[in-house]
């Protein structure tokens, strides 16, 4: 199967360049990610995508909240304002937590990971390059940037999807032994 294949040479890329996907592949690809597991079809996944001068935007975005959490020097400032300018384009990741018993926080910020895994997935069948970005400017370490960012009360930023088109191949992946992984039971 061609997914298998699609799945196996699958590797995080930051050597990132134009072009971008167009309007149509995205609708794809949020298609494919909207296939995700979702308990109770809840939905929670939501994402912005951020392309061109909205960079700059979201660059304001990581500054502002970082200045709430910091002192924010010069230098400091205009490597923040710089992080959107890795890729031309960027999806933020976003969890819309519900607040439904039977579905827990967890179960619904897994269900937008693997909405966020099928985004890499289709990307990556499509040609493009994507890697997933977590750290200062996630809900879990920043509770300022979804204020930043407009977002529900309830929303959670997991992360920032970084894709263009790869600028050089990356290293290959090692293959992993599935025997240090994996127990079975029989």
């Amino acid at each position: 199967m061609e997914t298998i294949k699609t799945l196996l040479s699958r590797r995080s890329n930051s050597q990132l360049i134009e072009p971008i996907p167009s309007a149509e592949e995205m609708e794809l690809v949020y298609q494919a990610a909207f296939r995700a597991p979702d308990h109770s079809w809840l939905r929670p996944w939501r994402f912005i995508e951020v392309i061109g001068e909205g960079r700059n935007k979201l660059g304001e975005a990581f500054l502002n909240s970082s200045k709430k959490i910091d002192e924010i020097d010069e230098e400091k400032e205009k490597r923040i304002l710089g992080l959107p300018m890795r890729s031309p384009m960027i999806i933020v990741v976003i969890s819309e937590i519900v607040d439904k018993p039977n579905v827990p926080r967890i179960e619904q910020i897994q269900s937008t990971a693997a909405a966020t895994q099928n985004i890499l997935i289709a990307l990556h069948d499509m040609g493009y390059a994507a890697y997933w970005r977590t750290g200062k400017y996630s809900s879990e370490n920043n509770k300022y940037i979804a204020n930043e960012l407009s977002l529900n009360t309830n929303s959670e930023v997991l992360g920032y999807l970084y894709i263009g088109t790869p600028s050089k191949e990356p290293k290959e992946a090692p293959k992993l032994n599935k025997e240090d992984y994996v127990t079975k039971w029989e």
